[in-house]
C-alpha cells in the first residue's frame, strides 16, 4: 500500500516537471513578427537599465544604425519610432517607448502584460538635450577643429569655411561644464538694457556671457559700426611689456607682483567702466559681479623692456590651436562686471589667426579689441584684436582705430523668455 502511494507521488511529480519543462522551452522559442530581425534569441539590455524585470519583458531584437547587435554599445543614441512592442504576438500601438542615453534607461509605458516583447531600433546621435537657463537645448557632441574657421557652407564671402561645426557645443573646465556657441548660429540673440547682444556661452555656474551687438538686431555677416560702442586705444603707453595689462604697475609683469602699489587702469578699462556707468548701472542687479575676465600675461620669460617676448595666447592662437577657458595664473583674473572677449573665446566661436570668417556671429566688418596680450616687440606692446575680415590679428596698444565691444555676464537667476532668434530674441524679464 505504501509502495503504490509512493508510485503515485512520483507520477504526480514527473507530470509537474514535464509541464514546467514545456513552459521553459516555450519561453525561449521566439517568433518574430518582422522579417528584418534575424536574431533568434532573447537579448537583455546588457549595458543599460530596464525599469521592468526580464521575466516580464524581453528585448527580442535590437539594431544600432541598422545593424543587429547583441548589446547596446557605449555612446549616445536616439530610440527611433520604428521601435515597437508586442503582447501575445500582436503589436501593441498603445505602448510608448522612450530611452535616456545619459542613464541608459528604457521606459515602456503603459506596461500591463507579462511576456511583453520589444523590438528596439537605435541610431547614433551627434547631439544631446541639456537643461539650461535658456531652456532645453541641443548640444553637439563632436569636437571642433580649432585651427579651422566655422560657418555654414556658403555663408562666407569666399563660399566656404574650414568646417561646418555650427551650433552649441560643450567644454569641460576645472569649474564644470560650459556651453558655447560656434559658427553662424541664429539662436543666440538676446535683448538686455535696451541693447542687442549675442550670447557667447553659458558659463559653468549657469550665468550667461554676452557680447554687445548694437542698438538694433544685425544678421550674421552684417558689417556695421553699430555693433560696437566706439573706438579706442587699448592703452596710451606702449614701450613697456606691462602695458598689455587691463591694469598695470610700471616695471612689473602683473600688479600682484607689487601688491603695495595702486595699479594704473588701462585706457580700454576706463572706456568700459564709463560706458557701464552711463548705460548699465540701473540694471546692476542683473549683472554678475563675481564674473572673471582673463588678461592672460603668462610667458616663458618676462622683461619690461627686453627682447621679443610672446604671451601664452599667441601660442594657443598661432601654434597649438588649443583655446582654453582656464586662466593659468589667477593673478590675471579680473573680477568685474564688464570686460572684453578673449582670443580663446573667439576661437571657440569659429575664428582663427590665419583664415578669414565673414559668416560667423562675431563678424562685424570692423576691428575690435580682445583682452588677450600678444607680444612685446621692438619696444612696443601688442594686444590681439579681431580684424574687419574677422581674423585674429595684433596691434600695438596705442592704436585708437580699434572698436570696443563690451562683454558682461548675466546672473544665473534672471528670467528669460523668447527663442533666441533675430525675430524673437531672448529677453531678460
Amino acid at each position: 500500500m505504501n509502495f503504490e502511494t509512493l508510485k503515485k507521488s512520483h507520477l504526480k511529480r514527473n507530470i509537474i516537471i514535464g509541464v514546467v519543462a514545456v513552459l521553459v522551452v516555450s519561453a525561449v522559442i521566439l517568433n518574430f513578427t518582422r522579417a528584418k530581425y534575424r536574431v533568434t534569441e532573447s537579448i537583455p539590455l546588457v549595458n543599460g537599465t530596464i525599469n521592468y524585470s526580464l521575466a516580464d519583458i524581453n528585448i527580442v531584437a535590437m539594431t544600432v544604425d541598422g545593424e543587429n547587435v547583441t548589446e547596446l554599445p557605449d555612446g549616445n543614441y536616439n530610440l527611433l519610432d520604428t521601435s515597437y512592442c508586442t503582447v501575445n504576438g500582436e503589436e501593441d500601438t498603445t505602448i510608448q517607448l522612450s530611452y535616456d542615453s545619459a542613464t541608459k534607461t528604457l521606459s515602456v509605458i503603459p506596461f500591463t502584460t507579462k511576456g511583453t516583447r520589444c523590438y528596439l531600433d537605435f541610431e547614433t546621435t551627434t547631439t544631446k538635450k541639456v537643461d539650461t537657463i535658456l531652456g532645453e537645448l541641443d548640444v553637439n557632441l563632436d569636437t571642433p577643429n580649432f585651427s579651422k574657421t566655422s560657418c555654414t557652407n556658403g555663408s562666407n564671402l569666399s563660399g566656404n569655411c574650414g568646417e561646418e561645426t555650427v551650433g552649441l557645443y560643450e567644454a569641460t573646465t576645472s569649474k564644470g561644464t560650459t556651453y558655447y556657441y560656434r559658427g553662424d548660429v541664429e539662436d543666440n540673440y538676446l535683448v538686455f538694457a535696451g541693447f542687442y547682444w549675442r550670447i557667447i556661452r553659458i558659463n559653468e555656474d549657469g550665468t550667461i556671457r554676452i557680447i554687445y551687438d548694437g542698438t538694433s538686431a544685425h544678421e550674421n555677416g552684417a558689417s556695421s559700426t553699430d555693433r560696437q560702442i566706439g573706438e579706442s586705444a587699448y592703452n596710451s603707453s606702449y614701450n613697456h611689456s606691462e602695458y598689455v595689462g587691463y591694469t598695470y604697475v610700471e616695471g612689473y609683469q602683473r600688479p600682484s607682483d607689487s601688491p603695495d602699489t595702486e595699479p594704473t587702469p588701462s585706457t580700454i578699462k576706463g572706456v568700459l567702466d564709463t560706458w557701464y556707468g552711463e548705460n548699465l548701472q540701473e540694471y546692476d542687479n542683473y549683472i554678475d559681479g563675481d564674473a572673471e575676465f582673463c588678461n592672460d600675461r603668462e610667458m616663458a620669460d618676462w622683461s619690461s623692456t627686453g627682447s621679443t617676448t610672446y604671451y601664452a595666447a599667441y601660442e594657443r592662437v598661432y601654434i597649438t590651436y588649443e583655446p582654453t577657458y582656464e586662466c593659468s595664473n589667477t593673478n590675471d583674473l579680473y573680477q568685474t562686471k564688464i570686460g572684453l572677449i578673449t582670443a580663446d573665446e573667439v576661437m571657440y566661436a569659429g575664428g582663427t589667426g590665419y583664415n578669414y570668417n565673414y559668416g560667423y556671429y562675431l563678424y562685424t566688418g570692423n576691428h575690435y579689441w580682445t583682452m588677450s596680450p600678444y607680444y612685446f616687440y621692438s619696444g612696443h606692446a601688442f594686444v590681439i584684436f579681431v580684424s574687419s575680415g574677422d581674423i585674429l590679428d595684433n596691434s600695438w596698444v596705442p592704436s585708437s582705430l580699434i572698436g570696443v565691444r563690451p562683454v558682461i555676464n548675466l546672473t544665473a537667476d534672471v528670467t528669460i523668455s523668447g527663442e533666441g532668434t533675430i525675430d524673437d530674441p531672448y529677453t531678460v524679464n
